[in-house]
């Protein structure tokens, strides 16, 4: 046995040295043990009188919206129990990879979830090297810090202290967003999987702040999602048009003056009457951002269909709770591929029946 176990440790060794991938994930390991190990159980915090008043009602909002999770038919599990404080300000970079002339995201793919268009890295340097490889191979690439994640019920999630922002409302929408994912995941449909989580991100948040009579945060969901549906509406254009122009096969000077061209069209439309239509979201800098493709690719996963999912909500009695069981329904053994197109002909079948 004692041979055996040597044997191991030395082949792990061996292959943690030579494997960019084992390195990867033994860091991914040792990370979230750490944060399992660090976690506080939210209730006590909320009870501790020497913790900071104001941070006692955020985690206390928390509560209250897991238990309305709960309500409403959503599986919180023991996502958000607890609390762990990571110690740093950012938990890890997101890194996302597309051609410059296609939007054509580059995927890995894991167990369990499938391919995914996107790659977490709690090791900043590996986060760079691995941008700095696409870079050459002449990719355009996307690191930005997340949050928070879900590990979709496998382990009891804790609430990260870098995702409490002092904003109830967003506050509220990361709880419900994370929670969504425990309910539906779809595996090898990310657009799908974070386009609902975004939905019932905000039209819970909605529903539970007009429970608790508080109309200024419960408009303020409902425009922050209004707001969504409207960069959802923006980036489909702009997605269309690189697209249309893509298609013509440009390269060198071409390319990047296309690029340059396109991307001072979507400005125009930014400051001009679409911005108009924002309700919280301020332009400002979302206008100055140069044509990433990659950067493209990371902000529309979250923005796919929007319109859709809310014609589901409405189809559903306005109810977060009536939406989510009919859609789990739907979405019963469907392959990742076939997500969007079984909930298009619901919509469609939903018409022609005259209602949902």
């Amino acid at each position: 046995i004692l041979v055996t176990a040597l044997a191991l440790i030395l082949g792990y060794g061996t292959a943690y040295l030579a494997s960019e991938d084992i390195r990867y994930l033994t860091r991914a390991g040792i990370e979230q043990t750490l944060i399992l190990e660090k976690r506080r159980p939210l209730d006590r915090l909320v009870a501790d009188s020497s913790l900071p008043a104001e941070t006692r009602a955020y985690l206390g909002l928390v509560l209250e919206v897991r238990a309305y999770a709960a309500e409403i038919g959503l599986d919180a599990g023991n996502t958000y129990k607890t609390y762990s404080d990571i110690g740093r300000d950012t938990l890890l970079l997101v890194l996302s990879a597309s051609p410059k002339n296609c939007i054509c995201p580059h995927t890995w793919k894991y167990p369990i979830v499938g391919r995914i268009p996107y790659k977490g890295y709690f090791d900043i340097g590996m986060a760079k090297r691995e941008a700095d490889k696409l870079t050459a191979r002449g990719f355009d690439i996307s690191l930005r810090p997340a949050a928070a994640y879900s590990t979709l019920g496998w382990f009891e999630d804790p609430l990260l202290s870098t995702a409490m922002v002092k904003d109830s409302v967003e506050l509220a929408s990361l709880v419900f967003h994370e929670i969504a994912h425990n309910s539906l995941y779809i595996k090898s449909a990310t657009p799908f999987n974070e386009s609902f989580a975004q939905l019932v991100g905000y039209r819970a948040a909605e529903e539970f702040f007009r429970g608790r009579g508080d109309s200024v945060l419960m408009v303020r969901a409902r425009d922050r999602w209004h707001d969504e549906i409207v960069l959802g509406e923006f980036y489909d254009r702009l997605l269309n048009r690189l697209e249309a122009f893509y298609a013509t096969r440009p390269q060198g000077d071409s390319l990047e003056a296309g690029r340059v061209a396109i991307g001072h069209w979507s400005r125009t439309e930014l400051e001009g009457p679409l911005g108009e239509r924002f309700r919280t979201i301020r332009v400002g800098r979302l206008a100055e951002r140069p044509i990433n493709n990659a950067a493209l690719v990371g902000v529309r996963i979250y923005r796919t269909h929007l319109d859709w999912f809310d014609r589901w909500y409405d189809r559903n009695g306005r109810s977060v709770k009536s939406g989510v069981a009919r859609l789990k329904e739907l979405m019963n053994a469907a392959p990742g591929d076939s997500a969007f197109g079984r909930l298009e002909r619901a919509l469609a079948d939903s018409t022609r029946g005259g209602g949902g």
